[in-house]
């Protein structure tokens, strides 16, 4: 699940969440607006263990390409994404749009 929510400053604060029913050491999100760095962006597990999440600042009107790492060898997509986009590497990308 994506949530968005406008601040006042004109940016958006987005949560990824993800369901703790995904077996994981870790799960990163990454994507353009971290020049893809597979390290900056950790989820978090929540406090009632039924969950995973992250949230960050963005701008507002921009699109970015993501995708979640688990386990630093698995790529996985947003099923609830606002689109998908080939990659370069003959991958898709989850699209996220603000």
């Amino acid at each position: 699940m994506i949530i968005k929510k406008q601040l006042a400053n004109g940016r958006v604060l987005v949560t990824f969440t993800l369901p703790a029913t995904i077996w994981a050491e870790t799960i990163t999100l990454v994507g353009d607006f971290n020049n893809w760095n597979t390290l900056s962006h950790p989820f978090q597990r929540s406090r009632d263990d039924t969950s995973w999440q992250v949230t960050l600042e963005l701008d507002t009107g921009a699109t970015y390409q993501f995708r979640y790492l688990v386990n630093g060898n698995q790529w996985q997509n947003d099923p609830q994404a606002d689109g998908s986009a080939v990659n370069p590497f003959g991958g898709v990308n989850s699209i996220l749009t603000l």
